[in-house]
């Protein structure tokens, strides 16, 4: 089943599967992700990142910047894996993600945060999804954050291990809920894959489409906030110096 120009039946899933192209129709000029990581913005001010970073600091009332960096990343990256392992699954293709294709609304929420300018097809199997975003993007979106602020490699390659097995674990219960045990499956055998790379497979035990991290995102030091089903506390601990760590 070949892409269609505006990923309809990826659309089809919502929330974070969804991916707008062609032209934005209104609004202001955005960035490309590109930008975002090279720290150009198309407008004078704090680049895309930072700004993203200050938003869901203030959002969510975060004690430590590290916080709001962990949960911009994650939110990165659970998008890029979504687009590109739903696509692979569905169709058998993805849409090229090249950074440079991808413009990011550092303001906005999923789906309207990412439009790509141009479809282009390329081939659904886990090299080229690997290539397009864990080589792609989660490593100079790594590099970008850390450049700019002090958190941990460890932290960030869970917070992605994360992503990658929640996206896997929403395809599989929708192709459950549809009878579509092919696109489960697909899913599950690309996760697993893409899971072993040695910036992810020892993030944590991925089991079926569950999956226990290592390490700890943060959400629990933000007020009210408390432990992820995947996180490797079973509830929030006190004080834990090394849950920054990675």
């Amino acid at each position: 089943m070949n892409l269609d120009s505006d990923l309809n039946r990826l659309a089809a899933l919502e929330g974070f599967f969804a991916l707008r192209t062609g032209s934005r129709p209104e609004g202001p000029p955005l960035s490309t992700l590109a930008d975002a990581y090279a720290a150009r913005g198309v407008t004078a001010g704090p680049d895309p990142l930072t700004f993203r970073v200050g938003k869901v600091v203030r959002l969510l009332g975060a004690p430590e910047t590290r916080i709001g960096v962990s949960v911009t990343q994650q939110g990165l990256a659970a998008r890029l894996w979504s687009v590109a392992l739903g696509a692979a699954a569905l169709y058998g293709q993805v849409p090229d993600l090249d950074p440079r294709l991808l413009h990011w609304d550092a303001d906005g929420s999923a789906p309207d945060d990412l439009w790509l300018s141009q479809v282009r097809a390329l081939p659904g199997d886990a090299a080229t999804v690997r290539r397009l975003v864990h080589h792609g993007h989660l490593e100079p979106l790594a590099a970008a954050l850390r450049a700019r602020h002090p958190v941990a490699a460890g932290l960030l390659w869970g917070n992605a291990a994360s992503a990658l097995a929640g996206a896997a674990r929403q395809l599989d219960a929708w192709a459950r809920t549809h009878g579509r045990t092919d696109v489960g499956e697909r899913a599950r055998a690309l996760a697993a894959e893409l899971l072993d790379h040695p910036d992810l497979r020892d993030t944590g035990t991925l089991t079926g489409t569950a999956f226990r991290r290592r390490s700890c995102c943060l959400y629990y030091r933000v007020p009210g906030g408390g432990v992820c089903g995947d996180c490797c506390f079973t509830r929030a601990p006190r004080s834990s110096p090394t849950a920054t760590s990675g």
